[in-house]
């Protein structure tokens, strides 16, 4: 028979340590340490400046070396008040023309961040723009150019103008969105309007949509300026990234330089996004075209 004392020495439960305050406060520490660094990888991935600059052949040689700035599907954003960033990261990439190539606002009440962004962009460069989609879209067009214009950036709409450097001219076309006027110009139309004015000198196209590229390739532009896909949104590795302009899945020609059935093209992945979209792997693009 086992004695009461016994059994208490034999079966009671040993005392429970006390936790540790400073283990859960050192993992405490750690879990907000980790979101801290999601949430500024995240923050960096949509207003992290990026650039890339890509070399295309083929110019006058009187344009070697020239610097053009692609800046597109700014979407209203902000980079600092008044843009202040985004203008001090475009100058330090000395561009000799800097290319506004659409979507700049996409709602009437964006029009007030319009005026600091030209002129800034001016200031720097000669800058020349071409509607997107969503500028017509929202209905902001016709009030939209003539500010800009005012603000010295220079609207190309379907039209051209002589660029001349080392004793060589190209032409810069402009071409305003397929969302516009139904009876437009065509960019095919455009380019042999070049041609029959003044010959058949090298042409670079400014238009919005990465997705045209055959219509450019029948023009026969020799090199386009281009955006609307904004980079796919998420970029993993071996894809142009996840989601098109029309929300198809694994889109194509969405970044960078491409070679076409005749010229090539160049896509910026964009600087802003319409909301609810956001970046990953993806950072806000100013590209850097360098003509050789």
């Amino acid at each position: 028979m086992i004695k009461e004392s016994d059994w208490h020495q034999r079966y009671r439960q040993p005392p429970r340590k006390k936790r540790r305050r400073r283990g859960c406060l050192s993992r405490l520490l750690s879990t907000v340490l980790v979101l801290a660094v999601l949430v500024g990888w995240f923050w960096w991935q949509q207003n992290g400046l990026s650039s890339e600059t890509l070399s295309v052949p083929a110019a006058p040689d009187g344009f070697a070396g020239y610097r053009v700035a692609v800046i597109s599907d700014l979407h209203a954003k902000e980079f600092g008040q008044d843009n202040e960033r985004l203008l001090d990261y475009v100058q330090d990439l000395e561009p000799d023309l800097i290319a506004v190539v659409g979507d700049l606002i996409h709602a009437p009440e964006q029009m007030d961040m319009v005026p600091p962004v030209a002129r800034g962009l001016a200031a720097i460069a000669p800058t020349y723009y071409v509607t997107g989609n969503h500028e017509w879209a929202a209905k902001v067009v016709g009030e939209l150019e003539p500010l800009l214009e005012e603000c010295g950036v220079r609207v190309l709409s379907n039209d051209y103008v002589m660029l001349e450097q080392g004793g060589d001219v190209i032409a810069l076309l402009g071409a305003e969105d397929s969302n516009g006027r139904a009876d437009q110009k065509t960019v095919e139309e455009l380019a042999d309007q070049v041609r029959r004015e003044q010959g058949e000198v090298y042409q670079l196209l400014l238009s919005h949509r990465n997705n045209h590229y055959e219509e450019y390739a029948q023009a026969r532009v020799d090199l386009t300026l281009a955006g609307h896909a904004h980079g796919g949104l998420i970029r993993l590795p071996g894809t142009d990234g996840l989601v098109g302009p029309k929300r198809e899945i694994l889109p194509h020609y969405t970044a960078g330089l491409y070679d076409l059935s005749y010229g090539q093209m160049v896509v910026s992945r964009g600087l802003g996004n319409q909301f609810p979209c956001f970046r990953l792997f993806n950072r806000p693009d100013v590209p850097l075209v360098v003509l050789s």
